[in-house]
């Protein structure tokens, strides 16, 4: 896909665009070749792929080793909190 129909998808500035096809390319999920004046940019299937399995890690829940029940942590919360709890409760 040219860059011009990928800016074109956005609602943002072509600068804007652009720096983010490099960053993609930096990171190996994109390559481009040049035809005449247009860059042709593709998608490397294998990376992406790599991303998605990562991400796809944080999505589902978490997991103890022992039962396979989700794994809660709970947030700490300072003294000066907790009491404004308190008093709201009261």
């Amino acid at each position: 896909m040219a860059a011009g129909e990928i800016a074109a998808m956005f609602a943002h500035a072509w600068q804007t665009t652009t720096r983010h096809l490099q960053v993609l390319e930096t990171a190996g999920l994109l390559t481009h070749e040049r035809q005449g004046r247009m860059r042709i940019y593709r998608i490397e299937r294998k990376r992406l792929a790599l991303v998605s399995d990562w991400l796809a890690h944080f999505q589902s829940p978490v997991r103890n080793r022992t039962g396979g029940k989700q794994d809660v942590r709970y947030k700490k919360t300072n003294r000066r909190e907790g009491d404004a709890v308190k008093a709201r409760s009261a």
